[in-house]
């Protein structure tokens, strides 16, 4: 973000030719969100002992295993969004952004929908970590909402990256509170203090991530503006160039001298003799 001018569709070129050039534009995070759903889903199929069975044979009929169908839900949209990911850097004649932030927000619009009803038969513990996710999930889908329209902002690419960041860190911090305790005691319901830590640690993730995020971008600003003149000198000897060839008004300029130029031609002929 710092070196490119486009946010979404980076302007540095592959260094190589050939094999090296197609493995630069390889879609890696579509790549890895199909790996990693189809994973997930196989691991939801296969985890329980008669399988993923919507329905019992008894009457009246019941569903069987809502959180576990809930589940493989998340883990195929998650897979289908690499899919277009890929499709759409790799496979299409022009990356679609549209296309592509579309997904990602249709996805999270469901997984907000689902994660309101995840937690419907949870209380204490459970129920608080998945509030919390909610309203992480909830801002993450505004913000996509209105990068629909601004897709190449950098304070929205800023605030996703960091919703991002904390929803993944505190899955991971929830799935050890609910199943792998570090203290090796499972936390308490009833307990009035380990429910008002829950949200103590959640303020931590966000400070952790927000410092994360402001290394990372003070790191790389502090190393760009020292240690790459070369890449300030070639920006500001190609900004003339970029500034006054490119954009609407320039072609619309252009189209103009030639139709005064095609206007003139007859003129000049019928004068000559």
């Amino acid at each position: 973000m710092i070196v490119n001018d486009s946010l979404l569709c980076p302007s540095c070129p592959p260094r190589h030719k050939g094999i090296w050039a197609r493995l630069w534009i390889i879609s890696y995070g579509g790549l890895l969100k199909i790996v990693t759903g189809s994973i997930l889903t196989i691991y939801v199929v296969f985890c329980l002992d008669d399988g993923m069975v919507l329905m019992n044979k008894k009457y009246p009929p019941r569903f069987l295993y809502p959180k576990e169908w809930q589940h493989l839900t998340m883990f195929i949209l998650f897979t289908l969004n690499g899919c277009v990911d890929v499709m759409s850097k790799n496979l299409l004649p022009q990356r679609c952004v549209v296309l592509e932030k579309g997904t990602l927000v249709l996805t999270f619009y469901v997984l907000l929908l689902l994660l309101m009803s995840h937690g419907q038969d949870s209380t204490g513990i459970e129920l608080q970590i998945h509030y919390l996710l909610i309203v992480v999930v909830f801002l993450l889908m505004l913000v996509l909402t209105i990068e629909l329209w601004t897709p190449d902002t950098f304070h929205l690419l800023l605030i996703e990256t960091f919703l991002f960041l904390t929803m993944g860190s505190w899955l991971i911090q929830g799935g050890f509170i609910l199943y792998r305790p570090v203290t090796g005691y499972p936390w308490q319901d009833d307990d009035i203090s380990d429910l008002m830590f829950i949200t103590t640690f959640f303020c931590w993730h966000v400070m952790i991530n927000a410092l994360c995020l402001l290394g990372i971008y003070g790191i790389s600003s502090f190393w760009h503006h020292c240690y790459c003149p070369s890449l300030k000198l070639m920006e500001s000897k190609e900004a003339p160039h970029h500034k006054g060839t490119t954009g609407p008004l320039y072609k619309l300029l252009r189209e103009v001298e030639q139709s005064e130029k095609d206007d003139q031609a007859p003129l000049l002929s019928k004068s000559s003799p």
